[in-house]
């Protein structure tokens, strides 16, 4: 009989007037991989956060290896051999990989730091995760996929009984998530139990065992998964089936308003002589591989990356966009892969968040007008439908849909005719992506003129006009939504040189 490791019983949680979790449960036994499934904020984060020691144990009780314990801190549950690989990257991008994995835990050689012992050590632990990194670098020089596979590395070193990983695939490349199941399945067989947080329906279909759903705090049930379905799923997590459908045809006519041109566009081996229009109320989606420059180009039109040549036309007439600043002041709007870093200050109040990048609009007489800011800031909360229990809530205690919806708000504000959507549902739950199809569409019908970069095919297909599709820096082909197919897409994602 497999061995119970961890028992969560009747855990509650408030923050304030906020009830976070409500007499939530959650068992893990001995070489188990269990899902832990709901909309953002149905307290998944919370309850893991609990676990691991970040916040305290208010009610109910934690059974570890058939004890009751607490944790004050992060260290005290690694301690005993409980780690987590977060989805937001945990990371110091000034210390090397080997420095990051071993922070805290360094080897020592008498009162020096042994630093070849250390990149020693992360070099085989590179080897079991199947992924070539060189430990001596700088982490904030590394792409964000190989930053998710340090954290994995960093977690795998604590030889822990329990691991948990939240979104851990969010910025993997589909071998690097290939690896990554290999080495999950290497660690059932060994015992160790897994948590495994995911919006991602097929992932956990493939590799979890069983599936626990919470829903607005509360504990909804326990499923084996292979004796549950993705409707029933979606049920216990949203209380509906509830689909933004794909489309079979644009409603663009080939004669409307180009708003966007951009002609023979090259950076170094990135971006390769590109081309494409964008036109009046139009959803332009934008397929292809991880690495293939779609997020390149976009971060290029943004003016975030200087180009080497080429033109950009807004309106039939050629912009010279230097950086983010004449983007914004030409009515482009960029919300980035990476929310935290680039997409909203974590620290700030929604309505600092939502006016920051229209800051002028709301000064009057060289006052910073806080009532204005705050109506307009309320109406966004509204009309988006953001959760929160104010304007004045701090951005960082929000689920990832609702920090998208505030980074959308403070484009919108701006005034941005076109805006620019890179990964917009990246490790957003079921109910919050639909929320985000409805306003990427209901701002298209709006007249603005839209680019979505994802690396969800089904995303691509249920919102797109028109599909562009990028393979080594170049545009390797263009679709009509009409044509569409997954099979097209990645044929002409897989062109070679």
């Amino acid at each position: 009989m497999e061995q119970v490791l961890l028992k969560m019983q009747n855990i509650t949680k408030t923050f304030g007037n906020v009830k976070a979790l409500n007499n939530v449960n959650l068992e893990l036994k001995s070489g188990e991989v269990h899902a832990l499934m709901g909309e953002n904020g149905a307290g998944k984060s919370t309850l893991m956060k609990i676990l691991t020691g970040v916040y305290s144990l208010e009610s109910g009780t934690v059974t570890y290896l058939g004890k009751d314990v607490k944790f004050d801190n992060t260290k005290q549950a690694q301690e005993v051999g409980i780690a987590i690989v977060h989805q937001e990257l945990n990371m110091l991008n000034d210390l090397t990989v080997a420095q990051n994995i071993f922070i805290g835990r360094e080897s020592m050689n008498g009162k020096i730091i042994n630093d070849k012992e250390m990149i020693e050590k992360s070099k085989e632990l590179f080897k079991i995760l199947e992924v070539d990194v060189d430990p001596r670098t700088v982490v904030g020089e590394l792409p964000v996929g190989i930053q998710q596979m340090t954290e994995i590395a960093k977690a795998i070193s604590l030889n822990a009984n329990v691991i948990v990983f939240d979104e851990p695939t969010s910025s993997l490349t589909e071998e690097e998530i290939g690896h990554l199941f290999k080495v999950i399945d290497r660690l059932q067989k060994k015992g160790v139990g897994i948590i495994y947080i995911s919006h991602r329906m097929d992932e956990i279909g493939k590799i979890s065992n069983r599936i626990t759903v919470l829903r607005d705090g509360g504990y909804v049930g326990t499923v084996n998964t292979k004796e549950t379905s993705r409707d029933e799923l979606i049920n216990m997590m949203v209380g509906r089936v509830s689909y933004v459908e794909p489309k079979t045809k644009s409603s663009i006519a080939d004669n409307a308003a180009v708003v966007l041109e951009v002609k023979n566009l090259n950076r170094g081996k990135k971006i390769r002589d590109v081309s494409f229009v964008l036109k009046k109320g139009e959803i332009l989606g934008m397929a292809g591989l991880m690495g293939s420059g779609r997020t390149e180009v976009a971060r290029a039109i943004f003016g975030a990356d200087k180009l080497d040549s080429g033109e950009i036309l807004l309106y039939n007439k050629k912009v010279n966009i230097k950086n983010t600043e004449d983007a914004a002041k030409h009515g482009i709007g960029y919300l980035s892969e990476d929310r935290r870093v680039d997409g909203v200050i974590t620290g700030f109040p929604i309505k600092d968040n939502i006016s920051i990048c229209a800051i002028d609009d709301f000064i009057k007489n060289k006052i910073i007008d806080d009532k204005k800011i705050e109506e307009v800031s309320d109406s966004f909360v509204t009309s988006l439908n953001i959760k929160c229990f104010s304007s004045d809530q701090v951005v960082k205690t929000l689920s990832g849909g609702n920090q998208q919806k505030v980074i959308v708000a403070k484009w919108l504000v701006r005034d941005s005719e076109i805006l620019i959507f890179d990964e917009p549902t990246k490790g957003i739950d079921i109910g919050a992506k639909n929320e985000i199809y409805k306003i990427i569409n209901k701002l298209a019908k709006a007249g603005k003129s839209i680019i979505v970069i994802s690396s969800e095919m089904d995303e691509i297909l249920r919102l797109s006009d028109r599909i562009i599709v990028m393979a080594e820096g170049k545009k390797a082909g263009e679709l009509k939504i009409e044509d569409a197919s997954q099979e097209k897409i990645l044929e002409l994602a897989s062109v070679e040189d």
